[in-house]
C-alpha cells in the first residue's frame, strides 16, 4: 500500500506543478501584439527551459518588429513558486521606434483620378509614422478590395516594398499602383424565368456602358429577391465573353412554387389563442401580379382579407394594389360586422420612404354599448412609412415609422365628416451581444367629429399584447353612463423594454407600458411585467406575464405573440 502510494505521489506532483508567463514593460497595442503571440502557447508547451526562452525572445521580438519597435530589450526571469510550480517573467522595454523616411506613393491608370482612390491615398502611411507592418498590409488590401469592387480586374502592383534600415531606425515605402481600365457594365441576360423580360429589366439598377460597381449587383440581386418571384437566384458576370473591357451579366432564376402558406399562433387572457393563416400566390401570370389571402380566427374576432397586387413600370418600388377584407368582432362591448374595400398605389421615395396613397370604403353595421347603428364611409387617404433593420428574427439595430391621414365628407357620399390621424414609431438597438432595448410609441387623433358619429373600427381603444400590456385587449377607453366602453377621439401608448440574452437566442425581457384612449381627458394607465423571447427563424416569439398598475378586476394578464415586433 506504501508503495502504491509513493507512486500516485511521484505522478501527482508533476501534473500539478506548471510553468507561467507574466509579462511587464508594456501597455496599449504593443502589448496587445505581444500578448496574442504568448496565448498561442499552450499550457504543456511552455517550460523553464533556455530552448524555450529563446522561442520566447524570438516571438516576442517578432511581435514587437510588427509595429516598427526592431530595438526591444527583453529579460526573461525565473520565479519559483514552491510546490506550485514557477513562474517566467518577461520584463520588455520597447526602445526606440523606426519611423517611415520617405514615401513614394502613386495611382496610375483610370483610377489616379477616382475619388474613391484618392481618398484611400489620404489614409497612406506617411513620412514620420512608426513603421507598421499590419496597416502597410492593410493599406495594400484596401486598394486591392477597392479595384474590385468597382471594376479595375487588371489593377496590381508594380511596385510594392517597405524597406527597413533598423540600424538607421528608418524605413521607406515604395507602392506603384497601376489600376489599369476599368470595366463596364455589359447587357444583363436572364434565364429561366417565368416572369416577362421589361418586367425583370426594370429592376436593373445600370444601363449597359456604365462602369462596373459591385454593389450594384447587390442591388440588382436583392430587387430580384424582394419581389418574391423565384426560389433561387444567381448573378454572374460572363467572363467568356467580354469584349473591349465590357463585362455581360447573366442572370439565372428558378420560380418561386405558386402556392405559399404561412401559419401562425398568439395567445392572451382575454382572447385566448388566435390563428393566422396566410395564402400567397406570388406570381400568377408573366406580367407578376400577386394575390395574398390572410384569415385570423379568435374567440374576438374573424377576418378574411385579400390583396391582388399589380406591379408597374419599376416592379419592386411601384405598384397598385386592390384590397378587400370582411371582419367580424364580438367582445367587450362592441359587436360589428366590417366591410372594407380599398384602392392603393404605392411609391417608393429617394428617402427610402413608402408612400401609399389610397381611397377606402367602409360599410359598418354595429352594436356599441348602448349604441347600435350601421355606417357607410368612403375615404382618401395617404401615408408614409418606413422601416429598416439589421439582420432577422431579433434585429440588432431596427425602426420602424408610419404617418397616416384619412378624411371622410358628406360631399362625396359619406355619413361623416371627420378627419382621421395616425402616426406609429418604433426603434431596436443593440448594447454588445447581451443586451437589448426596444421602444415603441402609438397614437391616433380623429378631428371635427364626435365619437358615436363613427363606427367601432375608427374609434381607438388600447390594451393587449400591442400596445398596452397588463390590460384586457381593448379595454381602455371611455365608458357611457352604465360602465360599458364606447371608445375615444384620441389614443396615446408607449413603451419601454429592456432585454438580456440568457444564451443563444434565448432572453429575458422586462417592460414598462403607459398610455390611454381618451375623448376629453386622458385617464393614464400603467403595465409592467417581465417576459421570455426565442429568436426563431421566423420572427421572435415573446411570452409576457403583465400586471396592470391601474386594472380594475385582474391586473394579471399573459400575453403570447409571433412575428415582428415593430
Amino acid at each position: 500500500m506504501r508503495y502504491l502510494l509513493l507512486t500516485l505521489l511521484l505522478f501527482t506532483v508533476p501534473a500539478q506543478a506548471q510553468t507561467t508567463l507574466r509579462l511587464s514593460g508594456l501597455t496599449g497595442e504593443l502589448e496587445a501584439n505581444v500578448q496574442r503571440y504568448l496565448d498561442r502557447y499552450a499550457a504543456t508547451e511552455i517550460s523553464t527551459s533556455l530552448r524555450f526562452q529563446s522561442r520566447l525572445e524570438q516571438d516576442i521580438g517578432t511581435a514587437l518588429q510588427a509595429l516598427g519597435y526592431y530595438h526591444s530589450e527583453i529579460d526573461i526571469s525565473l520565479q519559483r513558486n514552491g510546490r506550485n510550480g514557477s513562474r517566467l517573467l518577461i520584463r520588455v522595454t520597447p526602445g526606440e521606434p523606426t519611423r517611415i523616411k520617405e514615401t513614394d506613393l502613386q495611382i496610375l491608370g483610370d483610377a489616379q483620378n477616382d475619388a474613391d482612390f484618392l481618398a484611400i491615398l489620404a489614409q497612406a502611411p506617411k513620412v514620420g509614422d512608426i513603421v507598421h507592418h499590419g496597416r502597410y498590409d492593410s493599406f495594400k488590401a484596401s486598394l486591392n478590395s477597392l479595384a474590385q469592387r468597382k471594376g479595375y480586374f487588371d489593377a496590381r502592383f508594380s511596385i510594392q516594398r517597405l524597406e527597413v534600415a533598423p540600424s538607421r531606425r528608418e524605413a521607406f515605402v515604395r507602392l506603384h499602383f497601376d489600376s489599369g481600365i476599368r470595366y463596364r457594365f455589359g447587357q444583363v441576360s436572364f434565364s429561366g424565368q417565368q416572369i416577362a423580360s421589361d418586367r425583370l429589366q426594370s429592376l436593373v439598377p445600370f444601363q449597359a456602358g456604365a462602369p462596373y460597381l459591385a454593389s450594384q449587383l447587390g442591388e440588382l440581386n436583392q430587387a430580384l429577391a424582394n419581389t418574391n418571384w423565384f426560389s433561387s437566384i444567381l448573378v454572374t458576370a460572363d467572363t467568356e465573353a467580354i469584349t473591349e473591357h465590357t463585362l455581360p451579366i447573366n442572370i439565372e432564376l428558378a420560380p418561386r412554387k405558386r402556392n405559399s402558406i404561412e401559419t401562425g399562433i398568439g395567445y392572451s387572457d382575454d382572447v385566448g389563442a388566435r390563428l393566422k393563416l396566410n395564402w400567397l400566390k406570388p406570381w400568377l401570370n408573366e406580367r407578376g401580379h400577386s394575390l395574398n389571402t390572410k384569415l385570423a380566427i379568435s374567440g374576438a374576432e374573424q377576418s378574411v382579407e385579400a390583396a391582388y397586387k399589380l406591379p408597374l413600370q419599376s416592379v419592386a418600388t411601384d405598384f397598385w394594389q386592390l384590397q378587400y377584407g370582411l371582419r367580424n368582432r364580438d367582445y367587450q362591448d362592441t359587436r360589428a360586422i366590417e366591410s372594407n374595400l380599398a384602392l392603393e398605389r404605392h411609391w417608393l421615395l429617394a428617402n427610402d420612404w413608402y408612400r401609399t396613397a389610397s381611397i377606402r370604403w367602409l360599410y359598418e353595421d354595429y352594436t356599441q354599448a348602448d349604441q347600435e347603428d350601421s355606417s357607410s364611409l368612403l375615404m382618401p387617404g395617404i401615408s408614409f412609412s418606413r422601416s429598416r433593420q439589421s439582420g432577422s428574427g431579433m434585429p440588432r439595430q431596427a425602426d420602424r415609422l408610419l404617418l397616416g391621414i384619412e378624411v371622410s365628407d358628406p360631399s362625396w357620399g359619406s355619413d361623416a365628416s371627420f378627419v382621421r390621424l395616425r402616426g406609429r414609431a418604433g426603434y431596436i438597438d443593440s448594447f454588445g451581444d447581451r443586451h437589448r432595448m426596444v421602444s415603441r410609441l402609438d397614437a391616433g387623433a380623429i378631428l371635427m367629429e364626435t365619437v358615436e358619429n363613427l363606427p367601432p373600427s375608427l374609434r381607438f381603444f388600447a390594451g393587449g399584447d400591442n400596445n398596452l400590456r397588463g390590460y384586457a385587449y381593448e379595454s381602455v377607453s371611455p365608458l357611457n353612463q352604465q360602465g360599458e366602453l364606447i371608445g375615444g377621439r384620441y389614443m396615446a401608448t408607449a413603451s419601454l423594454e429592456y432585454q438580456y440574452r440568457v444564451t443563444g437566442n434565448w432572453w429575458l425581457a422586462t417592460f414598462a407600458d403607459y398610455g390611454s384612449a381618451w375623448t376629453d381627458s386622458p385617464d393614464w394607465k400603467r403595465g409592467v411585467g417581465f417576459g421570455v423571447r426565442w429568436g426563431s427563424p421566423i420572427g421572435a416569439v415573446r411570452i409576457d406575464f403583465a400586471w396592470g398598475l391601474d386594472a380594475e378586476g385582474s391586473p394579471f394578464q399573459l400575453h403570447f405573440s409571433l412575428g415582428p415586433e415593430l
